[in-house]
């Protein structure tokens, strides 16, 4: 703990509201709300922790407090600033996953749509659906019992659905309103759950066809009654009063905590989501934290109720979701929130084996590896690698591993600008320099550890540039390969030794990911810039050939082969002048 984390522990208020870690560069690595601040920061720097709370208080180098009124505000604010910074060690959802909806439109011949957006736009909407298939189904069957109209704009004469039966002819026929007014209201109460009073409807009908020998027509009722039975039977009903709903359970257990979600719409149970993640203050205010976000930025269907689990403020939730909030005592309700409860602990009894070795493979492995090389736990590593065929189209490509997993959004592609020939040390330098003055100039996360793929030669140019160019103090290493190519040796310290690790380690099989990922980076990035540069040539002196046709003679060909092969009239036919496409004909047979 520094002197300005006591001094500033000293002067907490003993009120509500948010708090913020910082890390040494100043990022925002944690956001919480406390309904006391002065109790709830000072635990993270006394007694003892798990290992998660720990590495989160080993990476705090400062904090600041925000006051509000009440837990409420305080709990707006976390979730607020949360999305705004998407702090590391925060709860951030990944499931951003849009169920779709049966939609009639507010039309005088309305259409029946599948749709993931709901709009105010006075139409109306049924659903989510477990899945698009599911939606689909649905659809089709209402497609054959109710002729709505299909197409999107009203055409000038009827179409193959108006012959089929499945279309009233909105475009020849302007008094089908009232009829269509009948049918939506059918639709609505087929899709409310009245489709039994339909079904027999449909049966009946049939019976009239069969007894009026109308055979085909009965066989058709019986197809349609068949998918009624087939597409409305497939889900479970769990409640008879078909109102939508979704039933939150959780478990927190040894610092994780796993949230089930049950999606409970028109009274059947469709679809459970499981969420775990790790959590470092109470599980109830963890929990309020993720119920915020699951509704405001993923944007998910806000349902006629919510229900939660009795340990839950039940204010705070109604705070920020606009619905019901209902806390069920006894009945069906309180029986499906105990089996979200039950589900998720179950869930994370089952996980824990699962969690361990992914954590022993990403930032266990990164603590250890920042043990055996005796530097502060790297969080950050960025990894570089050049690539090159005799100095042609020389390029370079650093990868991310942030807590010891791939950041691709961090990933960066380098053209060699300054060197002629193939020279790794000076490519090398050039890309540090142009890397790290950047980071500079632009205040981004400076890394706990660079990685080179290389040896001493490629490490100690590139510690040059950061000593004496950049002026920079970063721990730097090598990854030497064997005969095989495979990561061999680990080299750091002022004489870049060999630092000792076990080949079948965790901190190993990382460093080996990073220096394959790095690798398959840098030559896929070669290659394509490769691929460019060798069309590009071929093409190179034909007079009235610029960029832009040389990009529209690939688009349309597709290869360098077929262009060769291309007589004048398929060139005219891409574009080409005449002259131009005369010039590329007899650049390519007649020299």
């Amino acid at each position: 703990m520094n002197e300005t984390i006591k001094h500033k522990l000293a002067l907490l208020p003993d009120q509500p509201g948010c708090y913020l870690m910082r890390d040494k560069q100043g990022t925002i690595i944690y956001v919480g709300k406390a309904k006391i601040l002065k109790n709830r920061v000072r635990s993270y720097f006394t007694g003892s922790h798990d290992g998660k709370t720990q590495r989160l208080v080993s990476e705090i180098e400062d904090f600041e407090t925000i006051i509000t009124e009440s837990d409420i505000e305080a709990l707006l604010l976390e979730i607020n600033l949360i999305q705004e910074n998407k702090p590391k060690y925060n709860i951030m959802l990944k499931d951003d996953k849009s169920y779709p909806f049966i939609k009639i439109t507010n039309e005088k011949a309305p259409r029946l749509l599948i749709t993931r957006k709901v709009l105010k736009d006075n139409a109306i909407y049924f659903g989510p659906y477990p899945d698009v298939r599911a939606a689909n189904e649905t659809k089709r069957l209402l497609d054959r019992i109710y002729p709505l109209r299909k197409c999107k704009n009203l055409p000038n004469e009827v179409c193959l659905y108006y012959h089929m039966g499945q279309c009233l002819g909105p475009c020849i026929n302007k008094e089908v309103e009232e009829q269509y007014k009948g049918m939506v209201e059918e639709i609505k109460s087929f899709l409310n759950g009245g489709y039994t009073d339909i079904q027999k409807d449909i049966e009946k009908k049939m019976i009239q066809a069969s007894e009026d020998m109308e055979f085909e027509k009965a066989a058709e009722y019986r197809d349609q009654i068949q998918s009624i039975q087939s597409v409305m039977t497939k889900q479970k009903m769990t409640n008879a009063d078909f109102i939508d709903r979704d039933v939150f359970g959780f478990y927190a257990d040894k610092g994780w905590m796993v949230v089930q979600v049950f999606f409970v719409r028109q009274g059947k149970l469709i679809e459970r989501n499981v969420f775990d993640f790790p959590f470092y203050a109470d599980p109830e205010d963890d929990f309020l934290s993720f119920i915020g976000q699951f509704y405001q930025e993923n944007h998910h269907f806000i349902p006629k109720e919510v229900l939660l689990p009795q340990n839950v403020d039940k204010k705070l939730v109604e705070a920020i979701i606009p619905t019901k909030i209902l806390q069920p005592k006894r009945g069906e309700k309180k029986d499906l929130v105990e089996l979200a409860n039950k589900n998720a602990k179950i869930y994370l009894r089952d996980q824990f084996s699962l969690i361990e070795k992914k954590e022993d493979r990403t930032i266990g492995a990164v603590d250890k590896l920042g043990q055996a090389m005796r530097i502060p736990t790297p969080y950050r590593i960025e990894a570089f690698d050049n690539s090159n065929i005799m100095g042609v189209d020389p390029v370079s490509a650093m990868v991310v591993y942030v807590d010891g997993k791939p950041s691709k959004k961090d990933y960066r592609k380098f053209k060699i600008k300054t060197v002629e020939g193939p020279d790794d040390y000076a490519s090398m330098k050039e890309v540090i320099y142009r890397r790290y003055s950047r980071v500079i100039k632009d205040n981004l996360p400076m890394p706990d550890l660079i990685l080179i793929d290389g040896g001493k030669g490629q490490v100690h140019a590139a510690k040059e540039v950061l000593d004496n160019q950049l002026g920079i103090d970063i721990p730097i290493a090598g990854l030497a390969k064997n005969d095989q190519h495979k990561t061999s040796e680990l080299l750091f310290g002022p004489q870049l030794d060999v630092i000792l690790l076990k080949r079948n380690s965790p901190e190993f099989f990382l460093l080996q990911r990073i220096q394959d990922e790095v690798h398959r980076f840098a030559i896929t990035f070669h290659r394509a810039t490769r691929s460019k540069t060798s069309f590009a040539s071929k093409l190179d002196g034909i007079t009235g050939l610029g960029p832009k046709r040389k990009k529209l003679l690939l688009k349309e060909f597709k290869s360098l082969k077929n262009i060769e092969q291309a007589s004048i009239g398929e060139l005219q036919e891409v574009g080409l002048p005449k002259d131009v496409a005369e010039n590329v004909f007899k650049h390519f047979n007649h020299n």
